[in-house]
Formats: C-alpha cells, structure tokens, sequence
C-alpha cells in the first residue's frame, strides 16, 4: 500500500489526545459537509428556476424559426416546401406573419403584435392547451384569440357584437398623409378565446388567422413573415438549419430557442453563475478551517513526523500524508453533503413540501451535473487547502 496514503488515512480514523484539535476537525468537517449541501441545493433550485421560466417561453416559441434577412417578409414557393417536408427530422411546421398594430375596444387602445397563424400552428405549439376561456380560432376566419393581459386592459369579453374589437394596420406606401382615414387598413374581429401565459406574454400577442394578417397588410398568398418548426428530439439541428438555408438560398436565418430569447437565456445564466461565485466563496472560507486543522494536525504529530524522518522518509512523503488527509476528508465530506442535499432536493422535488404559492411548489431540479459541479468545486478546493497546509511541513520544523 502507499504509504503516505495509510497514514493519511490512520490519522483520518485516529482522534488526536489533543481535545481542541478534534473540535477544530469536527468543525472542519462540518463546514465542508454544510458547504456541499448548500452549494448543490441552491444550484438544484436556480436550475428549477430556470426550467419554470424558460417553460413560459416554451409555451409559445417554436423549437425553430426561420425570418427574411433582407426585410420584413419572404415568399414560399410550392417547390420549396415540398423541399422542407422532405428534411429529416422536421416534425411539422407553420407559416407566420407578426406585425406590430393597433387593437381599439370600446374608447381604449392599445399597440400589440397581430400574429396570423396557418392551421398547422397548434401542431408546432400546443397554444391551445392554454386557453384560459372560449376556444381556438377557426381558419378562414375573422375570429381572434387575445392574450388575458390585453382582454383585462380592455374590460372585454367573448362573443362581444356590441363592442367590436377594432384593427389597425398601417397601409404600405411612400410619401406624406394626406387624408388620416385612408391611412389604415382597418376591420373587426371577434375574440373567441383568451389564452394565460405570463403577464409579459399575456399582453403581447392577438393570434389571428394568417389569411387576415395577409389581408390587412396587403401580402400576397405565399408571402409570409417567417416559418416556425417543430423538430423531433432526436433530429440534428445544425443539418436541419443547413438545409433550410439551402433551400432559401442563405436569405433566412434560421434561430432556436436559445437564439430567439438570448437575452432570457443570458439573464438566467449570469443569475446562475453570479451564485455559483457567492457560494463558492462561502466554502473558500470554509475551508480556512480545513487549512488550520490540518496544520494543528502537523504540529500535534510533529513528534511522530520527526520519527519517520530519521527513518528515512523524505520531506515530499510526510507532506504528501497530510495532504492526502486533506482531500480525504474534502471528499468524504463532499459525498455526505452532496447526499443530504440530494435528499432534500428529492423530496421537495415529489413531495413539493415548500410551496410560493398554495398551487405552486418551490421549483427545484435535480441534476447529474449540478452533483459533478458540486463534487469538482469541493474536491479541487479542499486539495488546493489541503497543499497549502502540508507545506508547513518542512526540514526545519522536524529539527
């Protein structure tokens, strides 16, 4: 057996007849153990914060988009989409127009996006499934499903023919206005549906069909302002995205739903690894208990050292013991405190025994890799500690 590695480990098992020495290595093994927890605990929790807010998102973004690089909209050809149907991995897909316009109801207005959609839409998201009251809108209709922000600004309800809902798009053209009136193309619609997201997503949208949307801003039938995508989760992405900017000849950009909310996916992360720093601090600190036990340890066991060395062991081994030591105790303590937090977070995962709302557990995730991140931070430190204070150990001291 090694033997820097057996006196580790019989001084690991050992007490020390010095009863402060073993307080001050209690402590140290609870600070790496409470570390552990908490670091992989608080981690747990940031990954569930992140699932519930990108759920949001995955609600009404598609797994990929595609948009005009040369302006606001782009033509599909018949050719072409025989083209798309053919690309391996494409589940189904949904042409779109979004356009910014102006919605009046009974004296109020308000700006939201009008988003014509074909009837493939629902196959791409399940928007459906969120409708807070009344139902999806039918093709070849002037019905539309609003968001339950704008339906609470406006004070409206369904199947309203005494109020009508009011849009207004701005007519395309160049030049000065003349006469304000015949500056808009403007037709009621009936809201058949209200869905529930978020607040932000709420009061965003007014889903409408994509022959109305092509009406009021004058597009022809096969001009569009973009293409939504649902993909198989086995499909290749990158060769999805290749194809299809072969097929319009590289004048699309192709986006998925990292890219459409970089800014979301950038706030969680930094959120995430801002976090991650703090707690990691809190264990550097930690650790300083680790450092001082140790060095307790050398002085305690100077006598013991000074023995081996006449023996003939070498400086770099009597170091080598406590450092060992060390990283055993970063590790054990690592891997009990790793198991207490899995548990905690287990149970708060099936149990939902912390709730923020009466309905809404604490969101929490466990994750293989948050165990990974957890153990690496604690084992890396814990030796990084563990060096520091086995350098005391010198030719010096044992004279």
């Amino acid at each position: 057996m090694n033997f820097p590695l057996y006196i580790a480990k019989r001084y690991l098992k050992s007490n020390s007849k010095n009863n402060a020495i073993n307080i001050i290595n209690r402590i140290a093994s609870l600070g790496i153990i409470v570390g552990a927890m908490a670091l992989f605990v608080v981690l747990s929790v940031f990954s569930g914060l992140k699932v519930f807010s990108l759920s949001f998102a995955n609600d009404i973004d598609p797994d990929l988009k595609i948009g005009s690089t040369l302006g606001k909209s782009f033509f599909v050809l018949p050719s072409q989409e025989k083209q798309i149907k053919k690309i391996d991995g494409i589940v189904s897909y949904s042409k779109i127009i979004e356009e910014r316009v102006l919605f009046t109801f009974d004296g109020k207005q308000e700006v939201a996006t009008l988003k014509g959609v074909d009837h493939n839409f629902n196959k791409v998201n399940a928007l459906d499934k969120k409708l807070f009251n009344g139902q999806w809108l039918s093709p070849d209709t002037y019905q539309v499903v609003v968001g339950y922000g704008i339906a609470q600004k406006f004070s409206m309800g369904l199947l309203d023919f005494n109020n009508q809902l009011e849009v207004l798009v701005p007519k395309p053209g160049k030049g000065a206005i003349e006469n304000p009136e015949q500056a808009f193309n403007k037709t009621d619609v009936i809201p058949v549906g209200i869905y529930n997201i978020n607040d932000d997503l709420d009061s965003k949208y007014v889903f409408a069909d994509l022959g109305l949307a092509q009406e009021l801003l004058e597009y022809k039938p096969n001009q569009v302002s973009g293409i939504e995508f649902k993909v198989s989760k086995t499909a290749d992405e990158k060769a999805i995205t290749s194809e299809l900017n072969s097929i319009f000849s590289h004048k699309i950009t192709v986006k998925n739903r990292a890219q459409l909310n970089e800014a979301l996916y950038k706030m969680l992360n930094t959120e995430n690894i801002a976090v991650y720093l703090i707690f990691t601090l809190v264990i550097v600190v930690a650790l300083f208990n680790l450092i001082g036990a140790l060095i307790m340890m050398i002085l305690d066991k100077k006598g013991n050292l000074k023995t081996l060395y006449n023996l003939g062991t070498e400086i770099k081994d009597l170091r080598k013991i406590f450092l060992l030591q060390g990283t055993l105790l970063s590790v054990f303590g690592g891997i009990i405190g790793l198991t207490i937090g899995i548990i905690i977070v287990l149970l708060q995962e099936y149990f939902q025994l912390i709730m923020i709302t009466p309905t809404l557990a604490y969101p929490v995730v466990f994750s293989l890799e948050n165990v990974l991140i957890v153990m690496g931070t604690i084992v890396s430190l814990g030796f990084i500690a563990s060096l520091i204070a086995s350098s005391r150990v010198s030719k010096r001291l044992l004279e």
